[in-house]
């Protein structure tokens, strides 16, 4: 008698959730009798039929929705167990507190976060998203080991005294226009181009960066203010007005927006700074490559 393999529970699993043999072949990279021949066994070895043959694909049965209720269980612990053991050859482990500004929370720290579950599957990531004063004040606490803030022209001075940074490129100031914009297409523009736009400008705590129009634009035209990135970006996708927007935040942006980089020579740019206490541990210095890394692909 044939005894249940991984492989075998994998193609159960995929039949049901695709409907046929065929799909579920395509989607493991089968050919459709190599699927055929994987049923035939699971089904000899648990002596039940499966799934019902029909001419548009294939119907579950019951005994098929308990072994793929099965499989699911066994092959999410299969994964967790190389989780483990890769985390136990990797050697790194350790609980780290990230904090980001909510623009580095869109993309950069996402990608930092995903790339370390890979790379140091034994380190456990917590995340805070809040401004950077609170950032600050949470990494002198020791609630946080890294935060990541931005700095620069128009933000507030911050006290820096004592920390270590470290810089992560991820690009300036940029804006965001709906896809049907006489800009849309231009890649980048220069400041002068925007002067009569309205724009759609955000509210945010004290000490966050507070996005209304470019900002050596005098007497810019705001025409709404509202606080969530997702609420600006929809007035901008439904060509009410253009807004400001980090760089970092680029590849967030929803359908019916393009993003535009400005040519200003009077505008001195912003940074996004990795900060730490001095002397950061290995699981540290994990996360700060790994922001690096990220930002490489933003």
């Amino acid at each position: 008698m044939s005894e249940v393999t991984l492989e075998g529970l994998r193609v159960c699993r995929e039949i049901a959730l695709l409907g046929s043999f065929s799909a579920a072949g395509r989607s493991l990279g089968y050919s459709q009798p190599s699927i055929s021949r994987q049923v035939a066994a699971l089904e000899d070895a648990v002596g039940c039929e499966l799934f019902v043959r029909e001419v548009r694909g294939v119907t579950v049965t019951a005994s098929g929705a308990l072994m793929v209720e099965h499989a699911n269980r066994i092959l999410a612990g299969v994964t967790a167990l190389r989780h483990d053991l890769q985390a136990l050859d990797d050697g790194l482990a350790g609980r780290v507190a990230v904090g980001a500004f909510p623009a580095a929370m869109s993309v950069l720290v996402p990608r930092a976060v995903a790339r370390l579950g890979a790379d140091h599957p034994g380190l456990l990531i917590t995340l805070t998203e809040a401004s950077t004063p609170a950032l600050l004040r949470e990494l002198r606490d020791g609630r946080l080991q890294v935060a990541v803030i931005g700095v620069g022209s128009e933000l507030p001075e911050y006290d820096l005294a004592g920390l270590a940074t470290q810089q992560v490129r991820t690009g300036d100031l940029c804006i965001a226009v709906a896809d049907v914009h006489r800009l849309a297409q231009s890649g980048r523009v220069s400041v002068r181009e925007l002067t009569d736009e309205p724009w759609i400008a955000g509210t945010g705590s004290p000490g966050d960066p507070q996005f209304a129009a470019w900002p050596t634009l005098p007497d810019a035209n705001i025409r709404f203010r509202v606080r969530s990135w997702p609420a600006r970006l929809g007035l901008v996708a439904a060509g009410l007005g253009i807004c400001l927007l980090p760089a970092i935040t680029a590849r967030s942006v929803p359908d019916g927006v393009a993003v535009l980089g400005v040519d200003d020579p009077l505008w001195l740019g912003r940074r996004t700074l990795a900060v730490t206490k001095p002397g950061p541990s290995e699981p540290i210095a994990a996360v700060l490559a790994a922001l690096h890394n990220a930002a490489d692909e933003v």
